[in-house]
């Protein structure tokens, strides 16, 4: 429907188009479709979104789809430059994405939201009783209750040490695990969730057995935040299930090569936009004080590899050996009056665009540091190494949020890795619309 409707609109309405001329029939266009409808069916695949989950959230639906319509629009119009098609229209492909994207994020979440309201008015409730009294069980509880339009329904808890009739937020104990066959053909259950304490672990093979007996879908939370603090995935290896601490999502070849792309398209659009700018300073500083118009300084980028990082001279010439462990500080007598200009609306930062270019850095990510702190915060901090995992960035989700310059470094830490933990070519979109409002301009930076 989206492409048909964009083929009128191009070709038929006169509203986006005025008197377009039709090089290519109406039923060579059509004929596409064959082609066209398979290969969405397998990007929205790729992308997630024939996966049934009552708890998937908003942004990360409307991030897959546009996703799946950007790379669908890129590899459409690679195939017609391939098959040399300069007839077919452009605009008209572009039109059929964007309608494609729009309509589909209105249905769905339209649909969305009136099976959250069904599920609130109390239709389509899933019941789910927990196995195991733990830290993994009371956070289940919290995020169930404050999510009603999920449509769970926690009958109760069973457990071994807890005594019966003892509530968490109006969920009760109901007694020993022992008790599970006994208790499940009274509450009708459509799910159990095995949430035992980790000094309980010794009997989770017993506990599963006694889940599976029952026929009932059963599921696993384990309670090991104090030891994996943030979001692991699981692996499949020859039937070795494998646990792993942290999910990098650029690890991952497809979408690292996507980002790479992104960076270097995007890098070189920004070059030829910022051009003149980068031209008039690179005159004002050889004008006014004497060095090198260009500032290199070694950085600690991805896995750990050093690199020379480029920016606009914006300091009097000094000693390496007592530059390198000082930060700036506000109102730094070694700043020129040119330097103070640059650094406070960020066009000192300018030249990494070249270091983009060249693969050192992405356009967004963690900013990379000297290695003098590197070394610091790595004994300091004990998460802080994790950023090199991906390349660093210009800007990122901390420098967004105001973290730049003498800021926490424990506070950027975790936004760092938010990023890489979450990444999707939509928070980059998001982090560099953001930077332009945000990020040029900021209070911390001098």
């Amino acid at each position: 429907m989206s492409y048909w409707l964009a083929w009128y609109l191009k070709f038929r309405s006169g509203f986006l188009s005025g008197d377009s001329v039709e090089s290519v029939s109406y039923g060579t266009y059509m004929l596409a479709l064959i082609v066209a409808v398979p290969t969405m069916v397998v990007l929205y695949l790729a992308c997630g979104q024939y996966h049934t989950n009552r708890m998937k959230g908003r942004r990360s639906e409307i991030s897959n789809i546009i996703t799946a319509n950007v790379i669908g629009y890129l590899i459409f119009n690679l195939v017609l430059f391939m098959a040399r098609q300069i007839d077919w229209s452009r605009s008209m492909i572009a039109y059929f994405f964007i309608i494609n994207a729009v309509t589909d994020v209105i249905v769905r979440l339209s649909i969305g939201e009136i099976l959250k309201q069904m599920r609130k008015n109390g239709r389509y409730i899933r019941s789910i009783l927990l196995v195991g009294y733990s830290r993994a069980a009371e956070e289940y509880i919290d995020r169930v209750l404050m999510n009603p339009e999920w449509g769970y329904k926690i009958r109760g808890i069973l457990d071994d040490r807890i005594e019966a009739g003892t509530e968490y937020k109006g969920i009760k104990v109901l007694g020993r695990i022992d008790n599970l066959m006994i208790i499940l053909p009274e509450n009708h259950l459509d799910e159990i969730a095995i949430t035992l304490g980790l000094s309980q672990y010794s009997r989770l093979e017993e506990i599963v057995a006694l889940c599976e007996k029952s026929g009932v879908h059963t599921k696993f939370i384990p309670d090991y935040n104090n030891i994996i603090p943030t979001k692991p995935y699981t692996e499949d290896i020859q039937g070795l299930p494998v646990i792993n601490i942290r999910y990098v999502p650029l690890s991952n070849s497809f979408p690292a090569s996507i980002k790479r792309l992104g960076d270097i398209v995007g890098s070189i659009l920004c070059i030829a936009i910022f051009s003149p700018v980068m031209l008039i300073f690179a005159i004002l500083i050889k004008a006014t004080s004497p060095g090198p118009l260009i500032f290199t300084q070694e950085r600690v980028g991805r896995r750990n590899k050093p690199f020379m990082m480029y920016k606009f001279r914006s300091m009097v010439v000094q000693d390496i050996s007592s530059e390198k462990s000082k930060w700036t500080r506000r109102d730094d007598p070694r700043v020129t009056k040119v330097g103070r200009i640059m650094r406070k609306t960020s066009i000192d930062e300018l030249p990494q665009l070249f270091n983009v270019l060249k693969g050192d850095m992405s356009l967004v990510g963690p900013r990379p540091e000297r290695p003098f702190f590197v070394e610091k915060f790595q004994e300091e901090i004990p998460r802080y190494m994790i950023k090199h995992q991906v390349r660093p960035g210009m800007t990122g989700w901390a420098q967004i949020h105001g973290l730049r310059g003498n800021t926490s470094i424990r506070k950027r830490i975790d936004y760092d890795l938010y990023y890489i933990e979450n990444w999707t070519l939509g928070l980059d979109i998001k982090i560099l619309v953001l930077t332009v409002f945000r990020g040029f301009v900021n209070k911390n930076a001098y």
